[in-house]
């Protein structure tokens, strides 16, 4: 199932920022109405997220024998609490340093595996 927010203005793809969860984080999230994210969030004390620049990298090294993946977009600009720090290779990647809540959420989309690959939807 795909889910759209009605953003307040435009959104473009470059202003988004993606984060990856199973079945069960994404079904507590909206349960919950927001989350402190997945295990390895939790444990480093922020929500890991991607760019579109890192995505297919991130889903490769950390869900790669994972189905039933669900991707979400967020707003990067504005969103309180968001900090870009350097990672692998030096590039910068968004962390989250509160709870992502269900307001932040610009969409959902399904995350299906192909042969092995994810495959990301096309307007990314």
């Amino acid at each position: 199932m795909i889910l759209t927010f009605a953003p307040v203005r435009a959104i473009t793809p470059d202003m988004l920022i993606y984060k990856i969860f199973r079945a069960d984080e994404w079904s507590q999230m909206q349960a919950d109405g927001d989350t402190t994210g997945a295990p390895i969030d939790v444990a480093d004390g922020y929500i890991h997220f991607s760019g579109a620049d890192t995505l297919a990298k991130t889903a490769a090294l950390y869900f790669a024998d994972e189905t039933d993946l669900t991707l979400l977009a967020v707003e990067a600009e504005g969103l309180d609490g968001l900090k870009w720090e350097e990672s692998r290779g030096g590039a910068l990647f968004p962390h989250l340093f509160r709870k992502l809540r269900m307001d932040d959420v610009v969409w959902a989309k399904p995350l299906p595996v192909t042969g092995g690959v994810h495959q990301f939807p096309a307007d990314l």
